[in-house]
């Protein structure tokens, strides 16, 4: 992130989207109320080491890597924030002080914090209280993001054999230590959010993006029959094509087609930077 960047945050001031909050040695109290309130809301950024009247007080050049990692741990803690969700600050310079940026997205769960839910305004965060309330946020998150849908009798039977480990040895070529590595299968549908529980209508189970990253072909096309991913090549017949890959498999296995149809075409041969194909 470059000054000027950061200039027209500061700028543009705290509201729907954007928060300050001071953490000259340690993590604010109520950050987490801020980083639930954008996860139910549209996602936004925060940054420690801003006041409310846009001073730059800093972080203390000594705990900023603690507080950073101090953050992405809690986040990562059911009992911090619920469901999780991992998140990654940054330690940016600006005016010869060290400040932490964080970027929240907006998530397609419903999350909590010390038991409680918070929503976002223009006036900073507040408690959701009532059913009603509750209930608008869920109905708006499911108008957007249909990966949420529950299936109450897809399981772990209707995954395609190995997949879920195959998955985990994704992430740990990129992330060798990713803290959902060492969980449980259960433990991890659950924190990423693939076994949900919904409050409005006590429906549990798998959710349709654990359908799509790790079911059965025929079992995601009984489910989903208009799901499939249509990679073409245009170099000559740039009105129809010159190769195609219709692919309808789970997403996992849908990454390796994917690759291999664009390794055969492209100019350039992969080659290997550690364990990583680039």
């Amino acid at each position: 992130m470059t000054e000027k960047e950061i200039e027209n945050i500061i700028v543009k001031g705290e509201g729907l989207t954007i928060e300050f909050k001071t953490a000259k040695d340690e993590l604010p109290k109520n950050i987490f109320e801020t980083v639930c309130a954008f996860l139910n809301r549209n996602g936004g950024i925060v940054i420690l080491g801003i006041d409310d009247d846009k001073n730059i007080v800093g972080v203390d050049i000594n705990k900023v890597e603690k507080i950073c990692k101090e953050f992405s741990n809690l986040s990562n803690n059911s009992e911090k924030l619920e469901p999780v969700f991992l998140l990654q600050p940054k330690v940016i310079s600006y005016k010869e002080k060290k400040l932490i940026h964080v970027f929240v997205p907006a998530s397609s769960q419903v999350h909590k914090t010390a038991g409680k839910i918070y929503d976002r305004s223009n006036d900073g965060d507040y408690i959701i209280k009532t059913h009603s309330q509750i209930s608008q946020i869920y109905l708006r998150k499911n108008s957007y993001f249909s990966e949420n849908t529950i299936y109450p009798f897809l399981n772990e039977s209707h995954f395609e054999k190995g997949i879920v480990q195959k998955a985990k040895n994704i992430i740990r070529a990129n992330r060798p230590n990713h803290p959902w590595l060492n969980l449980s299968n259960k433990n991890f549908y659950k924190v990423s959010g693939l076994y949900v529980t919904d409050i409005i209508s006590n429906n549990e189970g798998f959710t349709m993006a654990a359908l799509l990253l790790f079911g059965k072909e025929e079992i995601i096309l009984s489910a989903i029959p208009h799901y499939k991913i249509d990679a073409l090549v245009r170099k000559v017949d740039v009105n129809r094509y010159d190769d195609r890959e219709v692919v309808q498999c789970n997403l996992i296995s849908a990454y390796e087609v994917l690759m291999s149809f664009i390794s055969k075409h492209l100019p350039d041969k992969f080659f290997l930077i550690g364990d990583n194909r680039v």
